[in-house]
């Protein structure tokens, strides 16, 4: 809920920062001691204000905006900050793209990733059942931050994070054409409903080109749920993909769709270090889902916005 701390052991639980929440992770111990005494101790953090101000062009995702952010930021330059994402961009942008903002601002070494909570906060919560009562709060006029970070989403292309580091980010012009095994849509980053919904208009009447593998896990069952009904998983498995189950499966390498040796793996997920889907000689591009969809019908990287 806005303008309440929330801690958890998994250290994307920085998503809650999309509610004006501050979300952290915490070690399991940690935990223990906040299950029993309702208490813990972190320190205030300095704050790193990011600025996105316009309209996102097309095709362009949200989580092209946080790679271009952490690939300037670097994958320590907020460690134990909070980012905080403000602008025109922001607040026209939808609750799944805030929350894959807030998601990766620990990829940056962040403690938090906030974004004040406004109308579109509220509809979220009313729409899932947690309009709790609530104290919001928003930065101060003369707030005073470690750095700022200002950007036109106008500007913005898609982005890859190429192994095998998150803030080794190029555009998609860069990188485009290099040849890949596996295309992944999912996990706690790039598996909202939003996220599906982008996949399915990129593949709609196409196929995933021979040899790809095109797996698809929706972020949770109500993810898969409303994907159903709306009939997105349907043109994604047209296109050639195998739906999962909702889980963290091949995003941390325990299953459905670990990376062997020598294999390349174009993701929506957040990580991309040797060894995270799998084999440590295998290799992790982090991308949009329009991204990894029109990646998945050439075979290599591509950018989606080339029809």
């Amino acid at each position: 809920m806005p303008g309440t701390v929330l801690v958890g052991t998994d250290s994307h639980t920085c998503t809650a920062g999309a509610f004006g929440c501050f979300g952290t992770g915490i070690g399991s111990t940690e935990a223990a001691g906040v299950l029993h005494t309702g208490t813990v101790w972190l320190r205030v953090p300095e704050s790193v204000r990011i600025v996105w101000e316009g309209v996102l062009p097309r095709r362009v995702m949200p989580k092209d905006l946080i790679l271009k952010t952490i690939g300037d930021l670097g994958h320590a330059g907020a460690t134990y900050m909070a980012m905080e994402f403000v602008g025109s961009t922001i607040q026209n942008m939808e609750m799944d793209g805030r929350m894959c903002l807030s998601n990766m601002a620990v990829e940056a070494g962040a403690k938090a990733g906030l974004i004040a909570a406004d109308e579109k906060t509220m509809t979220y919560l009313r729409a899932t059942g947690r309009a709790y009562p609530f104290k919001a709060f928003t930065s101060d006029s003369d707030a005073i931050y470690k750095r700022e970070l200002s950007y036109r989403a106008e500007e913005l292309s898609p982005q890859v994070a190429c192994p095998h580091v998150v803030d080794n980010v190029h555009p998609i012009e860069a990188v485009a054409g290099l040849e890949i095994h596996q295309a992944y849509i999912g996990s706690c980053t790039g598996g909202r409903l939003e996220d599906l919904a982008a996949a399915a208009e990129v593949l709609k009447g196409k196929k995933a080109a021979k040899n790809i593998r095109l797996l698809v896990s929706p972020g949770s069952s109500r993810v898969y749920r409303q994907a159903m009904e709306a009939g997105i998983l349907q043109t994604l498995m047209e296109a050639g993909a195998s739906i999962l189950a909702p889980t963290c499966g091949a995003c941390v390498g325990l299953h459905s769709g670990v990376m062997p040796a020598n294999e390349r793996c174009v993701s929506t997920t957040n990580r991309n270090f040797r060894g995270r889907m799998g084999s440590y000689d295998s290799e992790v591009y982090l991308a949009s889902p329009a991204t990894v969809a029109a990646s998945a019908v050439e075979g290599r990287l591509a950018d989606p916005r080339n029809d």
